[in-house]
């Protein structure tokens, strides 16, 4: 299956080539993290199809994934 991920702010180096990412049916949103180069501490928020998602959230093909870090500022 194929998923569309955009990563934001400072994890945009880890986006995919073209955005899209092949997975074995029935990967997670973990697996996601971890075919890019990262670990779940590294993210604070994950949008599936424009909807919150937990790290074990289940994607089928065709999915969008927007993929946040947590933002400091002051």
């Amino acid at each position: 299956m194929q998923v569309r991920i955009k990563c934001f702010a400072t994890l945009s180096d880890h986006t995919p080539e073209g955005g899209v990412l092949a997975l074995p049916a029935g990967g997670t949103v973990e697996n996601v993290l971890t075919a890019i180069g990262l670990v779940p501490e590294d993210v604070k928020l994950v949008f599936v199809n424009s909807k919150h998602a937990e790290m074990d959230a289940p994607l089928a093909d065709g999915d969008q994934l927007g993929i946040f870090p947590a933002v400091g500022g002051g």
